[in-house]
């Protein structure tokens, strides 16, 4: 188990990486993660969601994602609610309150799900959540020390030197545990170092000593995990491109619960567009495109948008010619009207949208669809594929000149999303479209003039699984892999 002293600390794409490593070794391998805390979710096959990491880590461990590869999942409503979902379900919807009593009733499915991913792996790598050094959340903890000790899984902690402090991160983390989650911890590693890696040897020695951990590696900082999605929405500021003025530049306002914003990861690869990410407090910039991305609280973040003086800027942005996609949540904002008669989002009521699109929403609680997809974008006749994960029911007369056609095996098209009678503003349930080459190829050509030449040369898929082999081969070269299955047959 790859647990870290802080979030962000690399636990998501080391888990990657190692599951990439070791597969290549020849071992059947799974990622697990018991509980995450995201957002960003992906629907897998036979229905069901789970954290886009997982999602990554089983396409680098070279297994098709289950639900059982993140049992629990907590989509963050507002500051104290998060939508439940677990193996793939929702289930109801956790306060900020009762967070630490509530929890323990979840390790029984985590369980379940472990010896499932396990059955059918020699390896499983799993990831913690946050810190184990978070003692006020350790009574009912299924993420971090919690589950370690309940399914007597190893544990590797990894230190994050980018931030500073990783002597004190990590003799502090051991200073902090009790003596059993210590006896868990069978090594640690040093992550995203810069510079010359001998210069930290009387650190490790330091941790060493203070600790009674091995070192099982220093891994240095690599720029190859650009092209792999961010978990945490908090990456997306420093993600921004440096908008010169030329090709196509798009702006998407970083809504306060913005969700699958991996949508855009493969129009920020490509080497033409600059994709800015709009921090609160900050106008929109002239573009050729605004994508209003998904959000897990479309209502409260209509109003967040409008607190930050956007609404005036996309209206600016239409008048000027500028074109508009709203992506699931986003296309909800879109539209006339968005109801919630039941209080899916919290209060009961209907709001006033941004009326750009000649639609209105419904959200229906307990109507969820998460699933994959396969269609075609109507106005190029492009194939697509993607998925959808959301609640609600938009219809009206621009939804009448659909986006896309959906397929299933043996059933007639569904026409899916809206178009406005321009062709300007447009809106869609799906997300994952632009990992699509030829898609996306189509969908900028308007943008580039017609041209296509600059995304032939971007084959996203090639790109996702070259930065993955990357990072797989350096972890082979600075991590200790022997010693860490030594690690893992301690169980």
């Amino acid at each position: 188990m790859i647990q870290g002293t802080n979030s962000d600390a690399g636990k998501s794409v080391l888990v990657a990486g190692l599951c990439r490593a070791f597969a290549r070794q020849g071992l059947r391998v799974q990622p697990f993660k018991p509980q995450n805390m995201s957002n960003n979710a992906a629907a897998v096959a036979g229905g069901g969601e789970i954290g886009r990491a997982q999602a990554l880590q089983a396409r680098a461990a070279g297994v098709v994602p289950t639900v059982h590869h993140n049992p629990v999942l907590l989509k963050p409503e507002s500051d104290r609610r998060s939508q439940v979902v677990v193996q793939g379900r929702v289930v109801g919807q956790l306060q900020a309150e009762r967070f630490g009593t509530d929890r323990g009733s979840l390790l029984t499915p985590v369980l379940e799900s472990f010896d499932i991913v396990g059955a059918d792996a020699d390896l499983v790598v799993v990831e913690g959540a946050g810190s184990p050094a978070e003692t006020n959340l350790r009574s009912g903890d299924i993420a971090n020390m919690g589950f370690a000790e309940a399914a007597a899984v190893p544990v590797v902690l990894a230190g994050d030197i980018d931030r500073g402090g990783v002597i004190a991160s990590l003799v502090g983390t051991a200073e902090v545990l009790s003596p059993g989650d210590r006896d868990h911890v069978r090594g640690y590693l040093i992550n995203k170092f810069r510079g010359d890696v001998g210069l930290f040897d009387p650190g490790l020695a330091t941790i060493t000593e203070r600790t009674g951990w091995p070192s099982l590696g220093v891994v240095t900082w690599c720029s190859a995990l650009a092209a792999l999605p961010a978990e945490d929405a908090v990456a997306l500021e420093r993600e921004n491109g440096s908008d010169t003025g030329q090709g196509v530049r798009v702006a998407v306002p970083m809504l306060s619960r913005i969700a699958n914003f991996d949508d855009l990861d493969p129009l920020r690869l490509e080497p033409d567009v600059t994709v800015t990410v709009v921090p609160p407090g900050q106008p929109l910039p002239v573009a050729d495109l605004v994508v209003l991305p998904g959000t897990k609280a479309t209502i409260a973040d209509l109003a967040f948008l409008r607190s930050q003086g956007w609404d005036i800027d996309l209206a600016a942005h239409v008048r000027r010619g500028g074109r508009v996609l709203g992506l699931c949540g986003g296309y909800q904002l879109l539209g006339r009207t968005i109801a919630d008669p039941h209080g899916a989002e919290g209060t009961e009521g209907t709001v006033d949208g941004l009326g750009l699109l000649a639609v209105d929403t419904v959200l229906v609680s307990g109507d969820k669809r998460t699933a994959p997809i396969r269609g075609t974008h109507i106005a190029s006749g492009q194939p697509v594929t993607g998925y959808e994960i959301h609640i609600g029911r938009t219809d009206g007369p621009d939804a009448e000149r659909a986006w896309l056609s959906l397929t299933a095996d043996g059933a007639a098209p569904v026409p899916e999303g809206a178009t406005s009678a321009d062709g300007a503003i447009s809106g869609t349930y799906v997300h994952g479209l632009f990992a699509d080459d030829h898609f996306r190829t189509a969908f900028l050509a308007p943008f580039r003039g017609g041209g296509t030449e600059t995304t032939k040369n971007l084959g996203y898929d090639a790109t996702v699984e070259a930065a993955i082999d990357t990072w797989a081969d350096q972890l082979a070269v600075e991590l200790d892999l022997d010693q860490i299955l030594t690690v893992a047959r301690t169980r």
